[in-house]
């Protein structure tokens, strides 16, 4: 077995004793959430009824038909042999919907934020970052204290500031929402598609700017820090200064430390993009984007664990896999890793 398998199966090792974990424990913890679910299920189907018998039998059949009659122990394998067969169960609150569909709903709606989001922010923000290392002077004492403030502020803190100022002081912005609901379209038709309706579109870009200019400002903020750090480095390491006697080109030379520093930085757009369904979970739920967040949020306010430990386990499931698949990238570029498993070999 050659160093770079070693190296492979090690990482898989671990990334699968994490997904273990990590499966226990998004079975356990919602389950820890003090309350009883199906009680609050109960007291709002129930309506005016008055007659004890007849709540009890409703709170029987509920817990009979979601599976919490029955041990602890024997709900895990229950839901193990669920996740074996691709489902994540029934969720409580949205009876009798899947987990799966409720998710699958709400993960389009993240991706279709994030992945732009992230894209043009690492974009902008390596940019800015490079500019700021290389022309230095005023630009570089003027955007270097903006990119660290910036930085700085979590997403949720700018998404309140930006719906506050921008939505409800200047009226600039929708400060909520994924589109508007006043919409002449028959939602309960499962053949009717918004997306070719021109109203939907434009509500739905409508709504779309504001979280959208709060998470490529987060996402500026981290990557052009890191590319300033990373050009500096490079423009003062010992080969641009021997490539600069030699009486090469500054453009060349520049190219070459820019290159250098950018490596860091297509591992971290790699993370980002593999972390992207986890991430800003919280500035989804300020703007009350129908993202996977704000599912989130919702079930946890409604304990539904069956939602809960999906969404969670995809969010798992994703960084795990998306650190995985650096791992294996850094492992073929960066000959050291190699080297390493030989020396301990």
């Amino acid at each position: 077995m050659n160093s770079y398998q070693k190296y492979l199966g090690k990482k898989f090792l671990w990334y699968f004793v994490a997904l273990v974990v990590a499966i226990l424990l998004n079975f356990l913890l919602p389950r820890l959430i003090p309350g009883n679910p199906v009680a609050f299920i109960v007291s709002q189907s129930s309506g005016g009824l008055t007659d004890a018998t007849a709540i009890k039998q409703i709170y029987d059949a509920y817990m009979t038909e979601f599976g919490l009659d029955k041990p602890v122990w024997q709900q895990f394998f229950i839901y193990i042999g669920n996740l074996f067969q691709g489902k994540m169960g029934v969720s409580y609150t949205q009876y009798p919907r899947s987990v799966s569909s409720i998710i699958g709903a709400s993960i389009p709606w993240t991706l279709r934020l994030q992945i732009p989001a992230i894209i043009v922010g690492w974009v902008l923000g390596n940019t800015l970052g490079a500019l700021a290392a290389y022309r230095k002077g005023v630009f570089d004492r003027v955007f270097f204290p903006v990119f660290l403030f910036i930085a700085a502020i979590p997403a949720f803190g700018l998404a309140i500031v930006n719906v506050h100022f921008f939505a409800n002081i200047l009226k600039l912005f929708p400060g909520s929402l994924g589109y508007g609901f006043n919409i002449a379209i028959n939602w309960n038709d499962p053949n009717v598609n918004p997306w070719t309706n021109i109203t939907f579109v434009l509500s739905f870009l409508n709504h779309y700017r504001l979280p959208f200019i709060t998470m490529v400002l987060v996402a500026i903020g981290g990557q052009s820090l890191g590319m300033r750090e990373m050009s500096i480095y490079e423009l003062n390491a010992d080969y641009v200064k021997y490539s600069r006697l030699l009486g090469i080109k500054d453009s060349k030379i520049v190219w070459y430390v820019f290159r250098n520093a950018m490596l860091p930085q297509i591992t971290g757009l790699a993370l980002s993009l593999g972390t992207m369904i986890g991430g800003n979970l919280v500035a989804e739920i300020i703007f009350s984007y129908p993202g996977i967040g704000t599912t989130l949020f919702t079930a946890i306010n409604s304990q539904d664990f069956p939602l809960i430990s999906g969404c969670t386990l995809i969010i798992t499931i994703t960084v795990l896999v998306a650190n995985f698949l650096v791992d294996v990238l850094c492992g073929l570029v960066d000959p050291r890793i190699r080297l390493n498993q030989q020396e301990e070999s």
